[in-house]
């Protein structure tokens, strides 16, 4: 199915609320998570369970509602008109919501709901092998940066813009990415193979340049991504090159912004895995002081006794 080539009215702050649109899969399957995750919570707690209220906002808030933001929201309308719509989608598709859906802690939460065969199938899937080749720091990291070269360097972004289907799937591509980048640096969940904390960061590290080498290349660039699309569409009130150039801003200084942000979030979880390994060696040295102090105590008595 080719996109219709019908554009909307000037981009505005107004359309982002006037052009929601609800009949989309991905409408559906956002309903869907957030109602799966909010009955797992509902079950812990009706046996007593406690789950973070942290996690359940991240969850839903920026991770599901930020997936929303750029595909329900009025955005939408414009993401096949304006190129600098689509920087932002892909950037909140594939560095933001990712980031929060890892750090609500799904898999956990599901872990914890599920009992009997549904349980153990859940567990064989995260420990397959599959999972942990996909998972695997580099092999994600290589997805996350190649991606985007990929897309906008070929013909394949053409022919998301004239193909509706292969648009959508564009976007579940950046989610799937996403997750598969940030959640074994960032997220909660209990995966095969996880990396220290100095590595995390360094791999986090690394992709940083790659965001501002592709931004910086698509602001220089004189040829337009989209080939004859945008121009073809002759807009009044947007001018393609230079939408280019704003496209390209925000994914250079959105990549660097979001990159160093969570880097300083890695850190601070480094800093408090820290601090909970030195706490449980504390109490492991705490218990076996008392049980030295025991063993002495017991070792005076009997020789006590022997005395008498």
């Amino acid at each position: 199915m080719v996109l219709a080539e019908t554009t909307p009215p000037p981009f505005s702050i107004a359309s982002v609320f006037t052009e929601i649109r609800l009949d989309s899969w991905l409408t559906v399957l956002l309903v869907v998570a957030a109602g799966l995750y909010l009955y797992g919570v509902h079950r812990l707690r009706l046996r007593g369970d406690r789950w973070p209220v942290s996690r359940t906002v991240f969850f839903l808030v920026p991770g599901l509602g930020g997936i929303a933001s750029v595909t329900v929201s009025g955005l939408h309308a414009y993401d096949t008109t304006l190129l600098s719509v689509h920087m932002v989608q892909h950037m909140v598709l594939s560095m933001v919501a990712p980031i929060f859906l890892a750090l609500g802690a799904p898999m956990t939460l599901a872990l914890r709901t599920l009992h009997g065969a549904p349980r153990r199938r859940l567990l064989a899937v995260v420990h397959s092998r599959v999972a942990k080749v996909l998972t695997f720091p580099l092999v994600a990291f290589g997805l996350f940066v190649a991606t985007p070269f990929a897309l906008y360097f070929t013909g394949l972004y053409e022919q998301t813009l004239r193909h509706e289907w292969l648009h959508e799937l564009t976007h579940a591509h950046f989610i799937a990415v996403g997750c598969l980048f940030f959640w074994p640096l960032l997220g909660l969940d209990p995966l095969p193979g996880r990396w220290p904390y100095p590595a995390r960061a360094l791999l986090m590290l690394l992709s940083v340049p790659f965001h501002t080498v592709l931004g910086l290349t698509i602001m220089q660039s004189k040829t337009l991504l989209g080939g004859d699309w945008y121009p073809s569409l002759a807009l009044s009130w947007a001018n393609p090159f230079d939408d280019q150039k704003v496209a390209g801003g925000i994914l250079w200084a959105g990549g660097e912004f979001v990159s160093v942000t969570m880097i300083a979030v890695l850190v601070v979880q480094w800093i408090k895995a820290s601090e909970r390994e030195a706490r449980r060696i504390d109490r492991e040295l705490d218990r076996q002081e008392a049980r030295e102090r025991a063993q002495d105590q017991n070792d005076a008595t009997v020789r006590s006794a022997a005395r008498d």
